[in-house]
């Protein structure tokens, strides 16, 4: 185990994934909080080594796409396939929750999510925070997940802080930290939300080279951002989400140098791409 990197555990997904089913699919999602109607039936396909970025307005459903597909929020129709496993439900609507508790906890771990805020544990150092989910949840031993754990550190740039506590980090520094805490669970795919939006601009550039080394990795991952130069260079398709639902789709250079849509015009001038 100690001996793993991330592009050997990339690999190994990769290969669970050759019949081109897409690791993350998601067909008709509606989701609603009372009459304030969020998204309002969305599609999305994320294959082995995709990186999806998702972009729009405040208010656009992006972030709530996001929590429901690892399932922190439940969407009140559609259907959720990881690897071409469909969650199973009970009920409907407003009553609808997932049927299988084990299925959601494998999902949840095949899918580490990154948040806005770093989330970090105060009172751990740094690689126990990292180690944490894997020992306890996956039950990996500790002193090889310790060494994992130090390989991720390396990766993403703070070795050198593992034996520091969140508080003596800044707060790129808290990121890569908790981008590194994701990768410890081996994941198929990695959620981001938001993932540079509560740093300063001068931090901004360290955590998007860690997410940019990880696309280069073959990472399948999908970014909620309004970073419109990260989802150019980083993405390998992009979604522009309007009122809830998809205004438009494809590549960087189609959306960001030839938009379609008069709302997509709108909101990249706004933005200043």
């Amino acid at each position: 185990m100690d001996s793993l990197t991330i592009s050997d555990t990339q690999n190994n997904n990769n290969n669970a994934n050759m019949s081109g089913v897409p690791v993350i699919e998601l067909r008709d999602i509606h989701k609603s909080y009372g009459t304030l109607k969020v998204i309002k039936g969305v599609d999305l396909a994320a294959r082995s080594g995709d990186v999806i970025a998702l972009i729009g307005s405040s208010g656009s459903g992006k972030s709530t796409l996001l929590r429901c597909t690892n399932l922190l929020e439940i969407p009140q129709q559609g259907d959720i396939l990881i690897d071409g496993e469909a969650v199973r439900w009970k009920a409907h609507h407003d009553e609808r929750q997932p049927a299988d508790a084990v299925q959601v906890r494998r999902i949840r771990t095949n899918l580490s999510m990154v948040f806005q805020q770093f989330n970090l544990w105060g009172h751990l150092t740094i690689l126990q925070n990292v180690i944490e989910a894997p020992v306890t949840v996956l039950g990996r031993d500790p002193a090889e997940a310790a060494r994992f754990g130090q390989s991720l550190l390396e990766k993403v740039g703070i070795g050198d802080k593992s034996d520091n506590y969140p508080s003596q980090l800044s707060g790129g520094q808290q990121q890569r930290a908790a981008i590194a805490r994701a990768l410890a669970m081996e994941p198929e795919a990695m959620l981001f939300d938001e993932p540079t939006s509560a740093l300063d601009p001068e931090l901004q550039g360290e955590v998007v080279q860690v997410i940019k080394d990880l696309a280069i990795d073959g990472r399948t991952m999908i970014i909620v951002t309004h970073d419109m130069k990260m989802a150019a260079d980083v993405a390998n398709h992009v979604i522009f989400l309007h009122q809830g639902v998809i205004e438009e789709e494809g590549s960087p250079d189609q959306l960001f140098k030839k938009p379609k849509s008069t709302r997509l015009r709108q909101f990249l001038s706004s933005t200043g791409a």
